[in-house]
């Protein structure tokens, strides 16, 4: 359904809300852009996430991952039920898609097996988040992956086809990438203008001001091209997350505070600081990163 873009005044997101089941009574304005409400679903009495997003919301985050939000999510295989004609919306989906492959080539090794590709892909958008670390499963990437490999074959084999830089070979399930500094270049060069932005503040010294090519190469001569990759998409996560569950420990307390009582499942808190030690390792090593640049 295409809903003409409104601003955000109660009255007028009441309007959009009229359009959806009447049990999407309460919804919060995330972020990412999401106006996102958990509930029951019609008819079948089974707890369910929903959202409505802004067509032009979606083509950003979809073309340059300013939260990776719901580009995170169309990195896996989904089931469209239903798409309009929208040209715009058709070529960012694909871009995502492409983006994707580049950011996990650059944080893989020289050759792997598909199943690695798609661990790495379906790994980018819990990169960073806290979440992983306390309260959430932490081999759900494996189980998103392992049962799902078919389709993820069938949403990037024609991609993967159609790189340049890659050997596909798909009779023996697996791939050899271009690691060379020109090849990353290419790649670092290709991807999001988010996760550009987010490298170039991590390796560039402040008040240096250089320009983002320039960086990008010094970055794909680096051997730790990968991690410093990494931890560009680990910041846009890390940023998009804690406002994400901000809000729902915020709409959590208005519904009952069953958020508050399922995630907080360690009240001793022997998981904090191990978050935060490796918060801190990782930039132990950016710094060490910049130094020696």
């Amino acid at each position: 359904m295409a809903l003409p873009v409104l601003s955000s005044s109660g009255v007028k997101f009441r309007r959009v809300l009229a359009h959806f089941p009447q049990e999407l009574s309460l919804a919060f304005a995330y972020g990412s852009g999401v106006f996102r409400q958990a509930g029951a679903s019609a008819g079948h009495g089974e707890m369910i996430k929903y959202g409505v997003i802004s067509t032009d919301t979606l083509i950003d985050d979809l073309l340059h991952w300013k939260t990776l939000y719901v580009a995170g999510r169309l990195q896996k295989p989904v089931k469209i039920l239903t798409q309009n004609e929208n040209s715009k919306l058709q070529a960012a989906l694909v871009s995502n898609l492409k983006s994707a492959v580049t950011a996990a080539f650059l944080m893989l090794p020289e050759s792997f097996s598909e199943e690695d590709l798609y661990m790495q892909i379906a790994g980018l958008s819990y990169s960073g988040d806290f979440r992983m670390v306390i309260g959430e499963d932490r081999s759900k990437v494996q189980n998103i992956v392992k049962p799902n490999v078919p389709h993820f074959q069938k949403l990037y084999s024609n991609i993967l086809q159609d790189c340049p830089q890659v050997v596909y070979k798909h009779h023996l399930g697996r791939l050899e990438i271009d690691k060379s500094p020109e090849g990353q270049f290419t790649q670092l060069m290709a991807l999001p203008r988010t996760l550009q932005q987010k490298i170039t503040s991590l390796v560039d010294p402040p008040g240096k001001n250089r320009d983002v090519e320039e960086i990008l190469l010094q970055v794909a001569h680096d051997p730790d091209c990968g991690f410093v990759v990494h931890q560009g998409i680990s910041g846009i996560v890390r940023s998009s997350s804690i406002v994400q569950s901000a809000k729902t420990i915020l709409t959590a307390g208005m519904l009952g505070g069953k958020f508050l009582r399922t995630e907080n499942t360690d009240p001793s808190g022997r998981n904090r600081p191990q978050q935060i030690q490796s918060l801190r390792t990782n930039e132990q090593q950016v710094k060490r990163f910049r130094m020696e640049s």
